[in-house]
């Protein structure tokens, strides 16, 4: 895993999204790295017992990103949002399609709320416009005792994608959010947006007195 260079235009910068989520959970400590394999597999590696929930690490390229049931998920370089939450949710663990649910919702609220585009989520866990997949969630969650237990919600958002970018397979089943607006996205902004929605509808769905 490497760090993600100096500044530019179309990459994310954590101490920009960082400073713009002042007082959040999910989001209180962010790393953008330049590739990794999976940001699920990077949150485990990083997370130990004094790891603080909401820690998000941004990948700008997975080398080996997947989805549900070992599934393959192609993150073109600097053209999407592809990151992890590190959760320690007050549930079970059989309750884990709870924050799949969760964060699916999430995901498709920002982009209504954002684009006016019309999402709908096709479960268990695909966010889809016009049929086609625009973003993804796997949860994976890991029991411990006496503490709460760990999960990691991985995302993949698909937004400044052409056509062209995806294998000829799945040309006809993905589409970007540039697609689907005709336009390009300010890709540091959004992730802003959709971290707020995260961060505000897993404190009212998991944290208790919230």
């Amino acid at each position: 895993m490497f760090p993600a260079r100096g500044y530019d235009a179309d990459r994310l910068v954590a101490d920009e999204l960082q400073a713009d989520l002042d007082a959040t959970l999910i989001g209180r400590e962010i790393v953008v790295l330049e590739q990794a394999g999976s940001t699920n597999d990077t949150i485990l590696q990083l997370a130990n017992t004094n790891s603080k929930e909401g820690l998000v690490v941004f990948a700008e390229y997975q080398t080996a990103g997947r989805g549900q049931r070992g599934n393959r998920w192609e993150s073109t370089a600097s053209k999407g949002l592809w990151f992890s939450i590190l959760l320690r949710p007050e549930i079970d663990v059989a309750s884990s399609p709870r924050l799949t649910t969760w964060a699916a919702e999430a995901i498709s609220d920002a982009i209504q709320r954002e684009f006016s585009l019309a999402p709908a989520i096709k479960l268990p866990n695909d966010v889809q416009i016009d049929g086609r997949k625009v973003a993804g969630v796997l949860v994976e969650m890991r029991a411990r005792k006496k503490a709460a237990h760990l999960a990691i919600a991985g995302i993949g958002v698909n937004v400044n994608q052409s056509c062209g970018d995806f294998p000829t397979d799945l040309q006809n089943k993905a589409i970007s959010l540039a697609m689907a607006l005709g336009k390009q996205v300010n890709r540091q902004k959004f992730a802003i947006a959709l971290l707020r929605n995260l961060d505000r509808t897993y404190r009212a769905r998991f944290l208790r007195g919230a």
